[in-house]
């Protein structure tokens, strides 16, 4: 990552398809098309981990740390697999083309991967890919089968409410449960199967997609959370490694203190980690979850860095997050441990907001890069802005925008204060449109001198706030944005390819 290059911010839900989300089938190749005819070098995605609607479908907000989401899983790979045939997917519901609606796509893919597992377990040679990736991934796939199993049995129930021998894993219940003794309702191991198999086909599907990404020499960006929720698969398996009570319930939860951004700080609720107790295994956990994303990924994009040095921790049971503290972490020795894991660790560190002296101190030290994002560069003093291109450094990734924020249109149209555009105004030498501004944050970003530099495709095409992938803190209507197939146009290709060239990144 250290030579000069640029690439597209496109989560893989927002890709064409006929079934009602971005999957990791045609459209995804032929969006690597698009890429690697714009001599892009990257493209950013979200993190591939499982959704479910109780989190609003968040990927940041996941049951497992591990495990795909298998909503990305393509009908028609499953076709040429030979798991469906052809005439399983070829009247699929009335899906909108322009949004997702997850719960018409969940009941729908559902049936699918029903059929499809049936026809997986009745064919009469095993598949010894299943079996192989089964025994690779056993340390995190037997407790998140069982937990979906579990949690779906328990009718979504919150796991600490499970009986106490379920909750606490005991392990003559897991037997018992997968079982043919077991009462007709928990007979399990059928589930078990199908999830396994449902993860397999993941795995391979998004392990083709990467191959053709880096046969393009195009590498892949993913966003990796460092919190994981509560209620998880992981903090289930692992209570040891978070500030549990006897109960298995959270003393603290994470968040960040009171800042510009809000007088009461932010309450995300996730449990916080025990860090000495990772320290004494040598961050075990932290060093397969690694492990695990370097598979995915062909760089990490690690979200909220700065907790990684220190977090915010508040007493659970707090309306807000204005009484935690801070609590450092041993990031010297989990790096140093990291890095003599993985010796060239590709790490993107998201450090924005208010980073203190101690973060920047980590950065430096290790090298790894921050990220500057032009939507924050207009503020106020804007010869000192840290975002503002003048201040930017080679070894750092600048970004329009990102997932979280509003497009480049539609912050100009609805968040921009008027003397934020004065200010951009100022800094370009003239004034510019609503209808032009994308262009001119792209162009600004592309000829910044960081080294990288990521566009998302809303600010590509120059689209408004409808276009927005997330707004923070909101629970519904998020994550459902799509490209249309007749967005990606040859001019759009070709003025795309043009910057990227004129700027030195190509």
């Amino acid at each position: 990552m250290k030579r000069r290059g640029s690439g597209i911010l496109l989560h893989i839900t927002s890709l064409p398809s006929s079934y009602g989300i971005g999957d990791l089938g045609p459209s995804a190749y032929q969006f690597v098309d698009f890429l690697s005819e714009t001599r892009q070098s990257f493209w950013q995605i979200l993190p591939l981990t499982q959704i479910n609607e109780a989190h609003g479908n968040s990927p940041y907000s996941s049951i497992s740390a591990f495990a795909g989401n298998t909503l990305l899983i393509s009908p028609q790979l499953l076709v040429e697999d030979g798991f469906l045939s052809p005439s399983d997917i070829e009247s699929p519901p009335s899906f909108p083309r322009e949004k997702i609606v997850y719960k018409a796509v969940t009941e729908y893919k559902t049936g699918l991967f029903r059929l499809a597992y049936d026809n997986f377990k009745n064919r009469k040679q095993k598949d010894s890919g299943f079996e192989k990736f089964c025994k690779e991934n056993q340390y995190w796939l037997d407790d998140y089968v069982l937990f979906v199993t579990l949690k779906e049995n328990f009718s979504g129930a919150v796991w600490s409410e499970w009986p106490e021998d379920m909750r606490d894993r005991k392990k003559e219940v897991s037997k018992k449960l997968k079982g043919k003794h077991a009462p007709a309702h928990l007979r399990l191991k059928d589930k078990i199967e199908m999830e396994k198999f449902l993860q397999y086909v993941f795995y391979k599907q998004r392990h083709s997609l990467r191959a053709y990404c880096n046969s393009r020499d195009i590498q892949i960006i993913g966003d990796m959370p460092i919190y994981v929720n509560y209620d998880s698969a992981d903090v289930w398996a692992n209570p040891e490694m978070f500030k549990l009570d006897e109960n298995k319930k959270p003393v603290f939860v994470a968040g960040v203190p009171p800042d510009y951004f809000s007088s009461t700080g932010q309450l995300w609720g996730n449990p916080v980690y025990n860090w000495e107790a990772l320290k004494k295994t040598g961050y075990a956990w932290w060093m397969r979850l690694i492990e695990r994303n370097l598979k995915l990924f062909d760089i990490i994009r690690l979200d909220h860095f700065r907790g990684l040095v220190a977090y915010w921790e508040v007493p659970a049971g707090e309306e807000t997050a204005i009484n935690g503290r801070w609590v450092e972490v041993p990031v010297r020795d989990f790096f140093d441990k990291l890095l003599k894991r993985f010796p060239s660790l590709p790490i993107i560190a998201e450090d924005l907001g208010i980073i203190t002296p101690d973060v920047r101190e980590i950065l430096d030290l290790y090298g790894f890069p921050g990220m500057k994002v032009l939507l924050f560069a207009f503020g106020d003093d804007l010869a000192a802005n840290p975002y503002v291109p003048h201040n930017h450094v080679k070894n750092c990734v600048v970004y329009t925008g990102t997932h979280d924020n509003n497009t480049a249109k539609g912050w100009f149209r609805k968040e921009a204060r008027p003397e934020d555009k004065q200010r951009l105004f100022q800094y370009l030498g003239r004034e510019v449109s609503e209808e032009t501004v994308h262009r001119e944050l792209t162009r600004m970003a592309m000829m910044s001198v960081a080294d990288l530099a990521i566009i998302p495709m809303q600010d590509i095409l120059g689209l408004g706030e409808e276009a927005r992938m997330n707004v923070p803190a909101t629970g519904d209507g998020n994550w459902g944005w799509r490209l249309l197939p007749e967005q990606l146009t040859p001019s759009l290709a070709a003025s795309f390819l043009e910057l990227t060239r004129i700027y030195g990144r190509a």
